[in-house]
């Protein structure tokens, strides 16, 4: 990793990506309530039946969206098509942090990788110990993920009295609950294994990182080859959406042109600009120099910079509504009339609300206590509790596990959502209140 590269990637703003965050984060929390509302209205059946639609993408007897020779339903589409984009993204954010954020480094990473560990051990732990022994055993991985963009959705509640180290930080240990969501995915919830397809895929992945060294920065060979990756880990057995982290580590951090000499070129071009009239019609040698500042300043974005900033508005803003929408709508009430609780309901609350504080707050006290990392400047031990509980907010990947889980088993699979929604919306209340009254009244100065 070079000097040069970490000054590129530095220069993409923490502030940008945490208002993305941020707003869909709040869209998320509105479509999940309109979700649940439709599911238990008088549109209900409707509402179940649009998930069942057939989506295709045929050209002659190729249908590219199908699986084990059926077309894809509109659900299985939201969850192994967009959410393989979604997972995309949050490769390429966690590649980021690898490379230059809180992760870059043993010293930065040691206290949010301690946290996340703890953050999903502890969940599991607690899961299991309800569970066992039920055919419920199966969501054990269901409460061990944070979502990054409710969280922080929260926690931009209160605006400038936030420490900087705080946002950091839960930042940071949700990227690497993400890393552990993404291993459990490839680990437990693969089907059958077809090897020739899994042998092409890894062949075009060696394909995408010969191009890497070989400095090829056209995004399209990226997302055209991702695009065959994916379909070959679909029909192999192995989740469709790993093949969007695998692509994502692919894509080149390195600019084509260095920004000191992408300064320097623009500098002469606007020294030499040909001082013509204005006038509506630009000239030939006007237009050839603008022409030239704009293909420059596209070499001198990375691919990765240039796709991570694409692609927060249409993950932000339509994937992630979109699945909330489709898998949050919860039916509340059973055949009998009562509540749709089971084992995996109670497990998962208690794993979100319970485990995930426990285990990220006492991971990080012995952290600390022991001397391996320093407490961050602006955290203290009551503001961490209420970071430790936003930790428990599980709702996207938390859904997106539950559905890999009891896929096959409805009432299962009902009663876990209904789980995380409300263990989500309970760690969100409850770390609202820690922080409320732990954090200073006024603004941080960071």
């Amino acid at each position: 990793m070079t000097d040069e590269i970490k000054k590129q990637l530095k220069h993409f703003p923490f502030k940008h990506i945490l208002r993305f965050h941020v707003n869909g984060g709040m869209l998320l929390m509105g479509t999940a309530l309109l979700a649940i509302f439709i599911a238990n209205s008088p549109w209900s059946e409707s509402y179940q039946n649009l998930w069942t639609h057939e989506i295709r993408l045929q050209i002659g007897d190729f249908n590219l969206f199908h699986h084990g020779g059926h077309p894809l339903t509109l659900m299985s589409f939201i969850n192994d098509v967009l959410m393989a984009v979604f997972f995309f993204a949050v490769g390429l954010e966690i590649k980021r942090e690898i490379l230059v954020g809180e992760l870059s480094s043993l010293k930065q990473a040691m206290l949010p990788i301690i946290a996340a560990c703890g953050g999903m051990i502890m969940p599991v732990l607690i899961y299991y110990l309800i569970t066992r022994g039920t055919p419920a055993v199966d969501g054990l991985a269901i409460p061990m993920a944070t979502d990054i963009a409710f969280s922080l959705g929260v926690l931009s509640l209160f605006g400038k009295r936030v420490p900087l180290s705080l946002k950091i930080f839960l930042t940071a240990f949700a990227v690497v609950d993400d890393i552990g969501g993404i291993l459990v995915i490839a680990l437990f919830y693969s089907s059958h294994c077809a090897v020739n397809y899994l042998m092409y895929a890894l062949l075009i992945v060696g394909i995408l990182l010969i191009g890497n060294q070989m400095r090829i920065s056209h995004c399209s060979f990226y997302l055209v080859l991702g695009i065959a990756i994916w379909y070959c880990f679909m029909q192999s057995g192995v989740h469709a959406t790993i093949a969007g982290v695998i692509v994502a580590f692919t894509v080149p951090a390195r600019p084509r042109l260095r920004i000191g000499r992408y300064i320097n070129r623009m500098h002469d071009i606007i020294v030499d600009f040909p001082p013509e009239p204005e006038k509506i019609i630009l000239g030939k040698e006007q237009l050839c120099a603008l022409k030239t500042i704009e293909s420059d300043t596209r070499q001198v974005v990375s691919p990765l910079q240039f796709m991570e900033d694409s692609l927060h508005k249409i993950v932000n803003y339509v994937i992630m509504p979109l699945f909330a929408f489709a898998n949050a709508g919860v039916v509340l009430t059973a055949s009998h009339g009562g509540l749709e609780i089971g084992l995996p309901t109670l497990a998962i609350i208690l794993g979100l609300v319970v485990g995930k504080f426990t285990g990220i707050y006492l991971f990080s006290w012995i952290a600390l206590r022991t001397k391996l990392v320093s407490m961050p400047h602006g955290m203290t031990w009551q503001n961490l509790a209420g970071i430790c509980l936003l930790g428990g907010i599980g709702f996207t990947v938390s859904l997106f596990i539950a559905n890999l889980s009891f896929g096959e088993e409805p009432h299962l699979l009902n009663q876990a959502k209904l789980g995380v929604v409300v263990g989500t919306v309970l760690a969100g209340i409850l770390g609202y209140l820690v922080l409320y009254f732990t954090l200073p009244k006024t603004a941080d100065e960071e």
